[in-house]
């Protein structure tokens, strides 16, 4: 499947695009309907904290789950598309259910896996400004472009207690994306041809258990990362009904995924060259995985996984095609059209997430205006 299909082609006359965004906005009528009237609800109700923060806690638990489905589930859903729906979200469902239980129990009732307590933010937020419950109805909105955007950028950095810890964010989401690009790069050059004949023929059963296998520690270990930017709203210290709320929620919201096979986002992984076969979506969801777990033993300062992710499948796509994967010429002007594209649209979200976090978070508006003022003097 590709994205090129919901785009205008380049070659639209003026009339022929206007034609065109007339017939989207006819298909997507009803989502922003539920958009707009998602961003009035927000405004009657982020004064009001104690309800503010539930309102908060599920646009936030949908929007992340569903614009991070690319990267942890994405393969996992492209390589098992023959496979009934309600099975793979029963898998991923309770892996989510377990890894959340761990860290209730091992943390004295955060869910986040301390992750939180790594920023600061080890006291649950008293008040809310609208931009803050808001943000994960603008991370719809960019889900629904299939712009893969940091939900850690996006929901966190409005929480951010300063600007020193959305840089370290920075810092440690861009670390990650050089370090999935070049390992993947050497990784898809050097073993291009044991893959390729690794690839060929009929799939043995190994790989489906193997490919179940390492599609759930990733998924754990996004859990690990990003629970956080779901958690931010609520106290940091859960009790037992409030835990059965966010779990129930994340749960069934994790079965409307799977039933919309990933919904529209997941054209990005299915773009990507050949990762509907499951050794392929094994050997992707295995290096991803080991790349995150070094990082999630590098420090607790939360990152951005997309990032991660989006130069993983950069460095694979130029490894298979610049080591002769593919017989023939090697043309890479496709490849780097799809990279551009998608650090693009990171780079979007990335831009979007500090605008929010300007507006709504002083302190960080403080530092930011002392360091302009550095600059020029």
């Amino acid at each position: 499947m590709s994205s090129r299909k919901n785009t205008p082609s380049p070659g639209l006359s003026s009339s022929q695009r206007v034609r065109y965004f007339v017939v989207y906005a006819r298909k997507e009528r009803k989502f922003y309907m539920l958009i707009a009237a998602s961003l009035i609800l927000c405004g009657f109700l982020y004064p009001y904290p104690q309800v503010a923060m539930w309102v908060g806690f599920m646009f936030a638990g949908y929007s992340a789950v569903a614009n991070d489905s690319i990267q942890t589930i994405g393969t996992f859903i492209a390589s098992n598309s023959e496979r009934k729906w309600y099975w793979l979200w029963l898998y991923i469902g309770l892996i989510f259910v377990a890894a959340i239980l761990t860290s209730w129990f091992l943390y004295s009732g955060d869910v986040s896996f301390q992750r939180l307590a790594s920023k600061g933010l080890t006291e649950a937020p008293t008040n809310f400004g609208y931009l803050q419950i808001a943000a994960p109805v603008i991370l719809l909105i960019l889900t629904r472009l299939k712009i893969p955007v940091s939900t850690t950028f996006m929901l966190l950095t409005s929480f951010s207690g300063s600007l020193a810890t959305v840089e370290g964010m920075f810092s440690k989401s861009a670390g990650g994306y050089f370090v999935a690009f070049f390992s993947a790069l050497l990784i898809w050059f050097l073993l291009a041809r044991p893959i390729e004949r690794l690839q060929k023929g009929k799939a043995h059963g190994a790989w489906l258990v193997g490919q179940w296998l390492t599609s759930g520690f990733l998924w754990y270990l996004w859990i690990a990362q990003d629970a956080a930017n779901i958690a931010v709203y609520l106290p940091r210290q859960l009790g037992v009904w409030e835990l059965t709320f966010f779990i129930t929620f994340i749960f069934l919201g994790l079965g409307i995924l799977f039933y919309l096979k990933g919904d529209k986002i997941q054209g990005i992984v299915n773009e990507k060259s050949n990762v509907q076969d499951v050794r392929a979506a094994t050997l992707i969801d295995l290096v991803y995985a080991l790349v995150l777990f070094w990082f999630t033993q590098v420090n607790t300062i939360p990152m951005s996984t997309t990032w991660v992710f989006i130069g993983l499948l950069a460095g694979r796509e130029i490894g298979m095609k610049t080591s002769g994967f593919r017989r023939g010429r090697v043309k890479l002007k496709k490849t780097f059209n799809l990279i551009f594209k998608d650090i693009l649209y990171v780079s979007i979200g990335l831009v979007v997430s500090i605008i929010l976090a300007v507006s709504v978070n002083r302190t960080i508006q403080q530092e930011l205006w002392a360091k302009i003022q550095d600059w020029f003097s």
